[in-house]
This record gives structure tokens, C-alpha cells and sequence, in this order.
């Protein structure tokens, strides 16, 4: 059970200002700007680092019975998984696992140095053009695919992400859940997606929320000024002690301070939410200058993810291939090989096969050990249909980079379409237990099991597909598909019945909020 204002508190603390912020001259953040995650350091530097003039370890303040009395770990985990389910009817959240699995390794790399490393976090990517990114209950981030393409560096998404982990470290989504009445699990998960859906379509996400409180359920949304200061300092700490540079948020800030009075009445959410005042950018710019200065160049992954998403998210592919076209000349040489391969990217989406494959030939030939231009190649000829050859190209993409999951799980599609199911259904096996709770996972299970004509299987892991991506009445529709399946046996059935009676109070519930 939960009371209303930690739902509403968890995505308030990204997205809605208060009046004392508005009265100062405000530059609202659109995304803020981190370091990227850079190759190991020698010890001297970590040291250089603590040594920082006027940098001390923040220490979390005393909650005492707050968040404990409100919400207990199990139950933050469940408002978590709810939350994040409710999100998937809201919005398009990503589904590619190579971009998955690289907002997951930065983040988690940023969680692993912060004030509470043993807490669980769940990165991931929205698909919008929106500049914005969220902290949810349960240690859930999502960052907007557009925050990600306007960042010019990867420490300024890096700071985004701190920024969003401190709020969560620091308790400020249940800090200011003190005062109103209880709400049960989802109902609270309904409410955060309809706050989200608000910064998409705010007369839509109002309607929605006004549905929500027709129950007598009183919101307070009470995000102060400090819970954004301590979430910079918090955060500027992370940075610092994930090897990013500090500097890089309150240069970010400025940044976007000088180009925010172009946006006018289109300014992107995130700047609407995140006023920047001009204290708050000279109070992280003189805890950045204490730490030493050096270099902080992008990872590779960050290039090659924004390529990718770049090419995923630009409706008209003729931007895409003038954008990289015009940087196969400019930048280092690795800049200009990130450009060539967007360029494949931009032929693999239009369907020229050919185009595609000398380009990822090439690049694999040159970067053997890079496992993206890899990939790219073997989808190449799974997308052609080329099979045999997919399938060749993915075992030993398996073999040489064992511990990638996104190469995983388009080596099973791949056996799933070439018609090798039993293979296929071993190597979902292999999974770790992390990748066995995405929506992907489900959706190839069910395929798996339609393959092997056992439709009761099939209808039920595409019920757990459909639940995990907020579509509750078609998860009650494949349960019900299963029970109707010819020679179940008892264990089956009995789980099928279980199954149904809470896809069943799951929409009743659901029906109840709109």
C-alpha cells in the first residue's frame, strides 16, 4: 500500500517546478551533462580525486521511520515492476538490445559509485523526441532518445542519469510522501504513467490524473529547490567517482541557459522541469573546479548508441545519411568510422542489403573486436533472409563475446527464423535471469513454442509479453486462448487458472483508475 504523494513525488522530482523555483531567473535543464565512462585510471588519480579542495562525502540524511514506514523494499520492488509496465501502454520504450544494454552498463556503472550501490536500478530508453528523462520508484531511470541525440558529449548524459539516481539514493520520492491517504500498488503505478503521459499530452495526462483522484485521492506534489541542489552535489559526487568530468554539468548547464530563449513556447519538457537558476549553476561550478582537471573522451558504445538511435528515431532517412554523409570528413578517426557506420545503419533500415553489407564487411575486417559493426553485419543477412549465413555469422559472434546478451538474443531470432527451435529454445535457457524479465524475452519464448505446435504454451508466455508491455486484456485474452487448448495437463492448468485470476484483478483494478 502507498500513499498518493509517493507516486506523485517519484517522476515530480524531474518533472514539475515549484513556484519558488519560478521565481528565480530560471534555466530549465533539458538534460544535464556527465562524464563519460572512461578506461581505468591509475590509483594516483582516484586519490587526486578525494583529495578534492572542499569535496566531502555527503552523507544521507537521517530518514528515521519516513520511507521505512511508507513503503517496504519488497513493495518499492513491486510499485517498481508496475510502474514500469504501466509505462509501456504510455510510451514507446525501447526494445533494440544493444542500445538496452549499453544505457544499463552506464548506469549501472554510475549506480555501483553511488550513495547506495547495493540499491537496484533498472536503466532504460524511451523512444520519444522529447528532451526528457525521469527517476521512478524501484530504481527505474528512463532517458528520452532525444535527451540522448542532444547531448554532445557522453558526460552529459552520464549527468542526466546521476542527477536521476540521486533523487532515488537520497530518498526525495518518498521524503515527501508524509501526509495523504494510501493507494494500492496499481493504482500507484497507474498514476506515475498518467503523469508522464502528461508531458507528452498534458490535456490528456490531466484527464487522466483527474480520473485517478475522482476516488477522493488527494496528490501533493512538493519537489523543492533543495531536492534539485542536493541531487546536483549527490550527483556531481557519482560522477567524479565513476571517472566523469564534474565539470561537465555545470557546463551543461550554461549551455543550455544560452539556448534556451530560442525554444520559446516549444521548449522541451525537460527544460520546462528542471529550471536552472544561476546560483545553482555557480554552486556546481565551484564544487566541479575543485576536483582536478583532465581529459574525458566519449566510449565508443556512446557514439555508436546515438548513431543507432539516430537511425531509428529520424522519420525521413534522407536527414540520416546527410547527417553521417557530411561526417565522414570531419572529427578523429573514430568519429569518422562511427559516421560509415551509421551510413550502414541508414542502408540496413531502407532495405539496400548490399549497401549495408560492404559497408559492415569493411568495418568488421578493420575492427574485428568491436562486437556492434559485428552484428550489424550478421543482421544484415538475417533482415535478407540469407539464413544460413545469419546464422553462421551469429555462432561465432557467441563464441568470441560470450557474455553479450544483445548478440544472444539475435542469435535465438535467428534460429527462431530459420526454423531451428529446439537450439533456439536451449539458448533462451542461457539467458541471464536480468534478460529473462524484458518483454523480448516472452514474445521469442511464445514464438518458440508456437514453432514446436504446443499452443498452450505459446498463448501463455505471449500473455506474460502482453502483461509485461501494459496490455493487460490481451494477456487475459491469451490466457483464456491456452485454457481452451486441447490435453492440458493438471500443473498447466493450474497455472493457467492462477495466471488468469490476476491478469483478472490486475484489470479490474486498472478499470477502477480511468
Amino acid at each position: 500500500m502507498f500513499k498518493p504523494t509517493v507516486i506523485t513525488l517519484a517522476l515530480s522530482l524531474t518533472l514539475f517546478p515549484t513556484a519558488q523555483q519560478a521565481d528565480e531567473q530560471q534555466v530549465i535543464v533539458t538534460h544535464e551533462r556527465l562524464p563519460a565512462p572512461q578506461p581505468d585510471v591509475k590509483q594516483e588519480d582516484s586519490t587526486a580525486q578525494q583529495g578534492a579542495t572542499g569535496i566531502n562525502k555527503i552523507e544521507l540524511p537521517d530518514m528515521g521511520d519516513s520511507s521505512g514506514t511508507l513503503i517496504s523494499p519488497a513493495e518499492e520492488k513491486e510499485f517498481g515492476e508496475q510502474f514500469f509496465r504501466s509505462l509501456h501502454s504510455q510510451i514507446t520504450i525501447n526494445q533494440d538490445a544493444e542500445i538496452q544494454e549499453y544505457i544499463q552498463s552506464i548506469g549501472q556503472k554510475l549506480a555501483a559509485n553511488s550513495d547506495a550501490p547495493s540499491h537496484p536500478f533498472h536503466f532504460f530508453v524511451v523512444m520519444e523526441n522529447d528532451i526528457n528523462a525521469f527517476a521512478g520508484p524501484g530504481g527505474y531511470i528512463g532517458v528520452n532518445s532525444g535527451l540522448i541525440l542532444m547531448t554532445e558529449e557522453e558526460s552529459e548524459l552520464a549527468s542526466v542519469m546521476g542527477h536521476e539516481i540521486a533523487h532515488i539514493t537520497q530518498r526525495h520520492l518518498f521524503r515527501a510522501a508524509e501526509a495523504a491517504g494510501r493507494l494500492t500498488i496499481p493504482t500507484a503505478a497507474a498514476t506515475l504513467a498518467a503523469i508522464l503521459l502528461g508531458t507528452k499530452a498534458p490535456a490528456l495526462g490531466q484527464a487522466a490524473i483527474m480520473a485517478i483522484q475522482a476516488g477522493s485521492v488527494q496528490f501533493q506534489i512538493d519537489f523543492t529547490r533543495e531536492n534539485e541542489e542536493e541531487a546536483d552535489r549527490v550527483g556531481m559526487q557519482t560522477l567524479a567517482a565513476s571517472r566523469f568530468d564534474p565539470r561537465s554539468m555545470p557546463t551543461f548547464f550554461e549551455r543550455l541557459q544560452q539556448s534556451s530563449r530560442y525554444y520559446g513556447q516549444a521548449m522541451p519538457e525537460f527544460l520546462r522541469t528542471h529550471p536552472v537558476t544561476s546560483s545553482r549553476i555557480s554552486d556546481t561550478r565551484g564544487r566541479a573546479e575543485t576536483y582536478p582537471y583532465k581529459q574525458y573522451p566519449d566510449s565508443l558504445g556512446y557514439q555508436l548508441t546515438k548513431a543507432k538511435i539516430r537511425v531509428l528515431t529520424t522519420t525521413d532517412q534522407a536527414d540520416a545519411y546527410k547527417y553521417f554523409q557530411s561526417r565522414l570528413t570531419q572529427g578523429t578517426l573514430e568519429q569518422r568510422t562511427v559516421a560509415r557506420y551509421g551510413l550502414g545503419l541508414v542502408a540496413l533500415n531502407g532495405q539496400k542489403y548490399k549497401e549495408a553489407e560492404s559497408v559492415f564487411q569493411s568495418l568488421t575486417k578493420q575492427y574485428p573486436e568491436q562486437p556492434q559493426y559485428a552484428a550489424a553485419l550478421a543482421r544484415t543477412a538475417l533482415d535478407s533472409r540469407n539464413y544460413t549465413t545469419a546464422l553462421d555469422r551469429y555462432q561465432k559472434l557467441v563464441e568470441q563475446f560470450p557474455e553479450n546478451e544483445a548478440i544472444k538474443l539475435e542469435y535465438i531470432s535467428s534460429l527462431i527464423k530459420a526454423g531451428k527451435t529446439e537450439p533456439a529454445r536451449n539458448a533462451l535457457s542461457s539467458l541471464n535471469p536480468e534478460t529473462q524479465q524484458l518483454p523480448v524475452y516472452w514474445q521469442l519464448l511464445a514464438q518458440v513454442y508456437s514453432n514446436l505446435n504446443q499452443p498452450a504454451e505459446s498463448h501463455r508466455y505471449l500473455a506474460e509479453y502482453y502483461y509485461a508491455t501494459g496490455q493487460t486484456n490481451a494477456a487475459i485474452l491469451q490466457i483464456k486462448l491456452a485454457q481452451e487448448s486441447k490435453g492440458l495437463n493438471f500443473q498447466l492448468s493450474s497455472i493457467l487458472s492462477e495466471r488468469l485470476n490476476f491478469f483478472l484483478a490486475q484489470e479490474q483494478e486498472e478499470r477502477r483508475n480511468r
